[in-house]
This record gives C-alpha cells, structure tokens and sequence, in this order.
C-alpha cells in the first residue's frame, strides 16, 4: 500500500527510520564485489585480483571497498570457515554457561582466545527456563577431548560461572553470510 491511497493520515505505513543506511548502500562496483565473494573468495594465491578481474577492479580497490564495506557497516567480516568434519573434528559442542553478568564481558574476550574456541559470544538469558548468557563452540576429534576442553573452560570462568551444558552438534548446517540477488535493484 503506498502513502498516497490511506483514507487518514493516521493509516499511513512509514519506513522505519535507520540511522545511517545512506552511508551503507552499496555503489554499482561495491554490489559487484558482493556478488562475486558471497559464495566465497577464490582459492588462489591473490583471491583479491581474482575478484578484481572478474568486476573490473584491480586488487587493492576490492581489498580497499571491502574494507570500507566493513567500517561502514555493510559487512561485518571477511573469514575462513572451515569445515570441522572434514578435518576429523566430529564432536562439535557448543558450551553454554551462566555467567555473572558483571564478569560476562572480562570472561568472554578470555574464552574467545582459547585455542580451540572457534567463536564465542553473549546472548541474553531467557528466565526461568534458559539461564546461560555465555556460548563458546568447541571443536574436537571425540567427545571426550570436547569435555576435557569444557572443563578447563569452566576452571578459566572460576566462582563466576554458576552452570554449564555442552550441546552437542547432531547435523552439519550450512553457514552462509550476506546474499544478494543478481539481479539488479530496482530504482
């Protein structure tokens, strides 16, 4: 429904206001760049050139917008995603705690720098049935080494840490990031 066919001022459907999505549209080159990286860089020894002259860019443009991409917001970031089963990793538990809020941000950026805490981040506690606000995925070749893993984590947290479950992965699920249309927006 458009603005111009409401009986009342009152029935109008506005956009929501979003500060700052100007400065995050993407230019002609920048969705180029989107469309040809979305499915992953090239894996060969200059991924940057490869996209480049596939778009019509030189490397260091691409490297240089996706870099300015990513300060401005339109991406978050550009990273590997291996594939754990491929290599041998077949226990795969996403540990979950509770943590002491007031700890929760200090104990995060630690765990996160554990080797073998592949990502890690807050969430909110949904009372009284879930009270873990602490994730932290843990990758290993047997459930055993996932456990021994957690139990050094849940040593790290020390008296914050109230609780903790390990949930185990039962499917690989495919991770994907931004996806764009090829075709073109219309104006």
């Amino acid at each position: 429904m458009s603005v111009s066919t409401c009986r009342s001022s009152r029935d109008a459907v506005r956009a929501p206001e979003v500060p700052g999505l100007e400065e995050r549209a993407l230019d002609a080159h920048d969705r180029a760049i989107v469309l040809a990286t979305q499915a992953g860089l090239p894996l060969v020894p200059d991924p940057w050139g490869a996209v480049g002259r596939e778009v019509g860019l030189d490397g260091e443009e691409v490297l240089a917008r996706l870099r300015a991409m990513q300060a401005r917001g339109v991406i978050r970031r550009v990273a590997a995603v291996p594939n754990h089963y491929r290599l041998g990793y077949v226990a795969n538990g996403m540990t979950v705690w509770d943590v002491d809020d007031a700890e929760v941000e200090r104990l995060g950026r630690e765990v996160a720098a554990i080797a073998g805490v592949s990502h890690c981040y807050r969430r909110p506690r949904h009372l009284p049935h879930w009270p873990y606000n602490l994730f932290a995925m843990l990758h290993g070749r047997s459930r055993e080494e996932v456990e021994r893993q957690a139990e050094a984590l849940r040593e790290r947290l020390g008296a914050a840490c109230r609780d903790h479950r390990i949930l185990y992965s039962s499917r690989i699920l495919k991770k994907t990031g931004l996806r764009l249309s090829r075709r073109t927006p219309s104006a």
